[in-house]
């Protein structure tokens, strides 16, 4: 979702047997960069299901969402202002199935691996490895600090 130039983004770090999935990107405005998986919010969309839906569209994977790593501000490769909220995730079905039109590769890699430098091409660097730092010291934070849906809202 856009909104004032601003672009809203959910991720998960999808975790199993100690190691993140990583997928690589083959987007019109990125190409042959390693990120979680991600994308916009949808309009009316709840966080929570945008990260879950994110997930399945380009890993295959249903995910249990178990903690966030935090709220995320920055300039992106592409130039937008991005909030990415990042959240924790379990595989609890699915198989490992990638979105070809938009994901040309994956890999299992250990949290610390993607802290050396330049391992892989990572898309927005500087905050994949915020949140790896966050991921290996276990700072992160409960779902409850979000709402679970817009009609709860008032």
């Amino acid at each position: 979702m856009t909104q004032n130039g601003i672009v809203l983004v959910v991720s998960v770090s999808i975790i199993h047997e100690d190691k993140l999935l990583m997928i690589k990107e083959n987007k019109a405005t990125v190409r042959n960069t390693w990120n979680f998986p991600s994308g916009r919010i949808e309009y009316h969309e709840d966080i929570l299901e945008a990260a879950r839906r994110e997930a399945k569209e380009e890993t295959g994977y249903d995910v249990k969402l178990t903690a966030t790593t935090g709220i995320y501000n920055f300039m992106s490769s592409t130039n937008h202002q991005v909030i990415l909220f990042h959240f924790i995730g379990e595989i609890i079905g699915g198989s490992l199935q990638l979105d070809k039109a938009e994901i040309i590769d994956s890999k299992w890699i250990a949290p610390a691996d993607l802290l050396i430098p330049d391992l892989l091409e990572l898309r927005d660097k500087e905050v994949i490895q915020r949140i790896t730092q966050n991921l290996i010291s276990q700072k992160k934070y409960s779902l409850s600090l979000f709402n679970s849906s817009l009609e709860n809202m008032v």
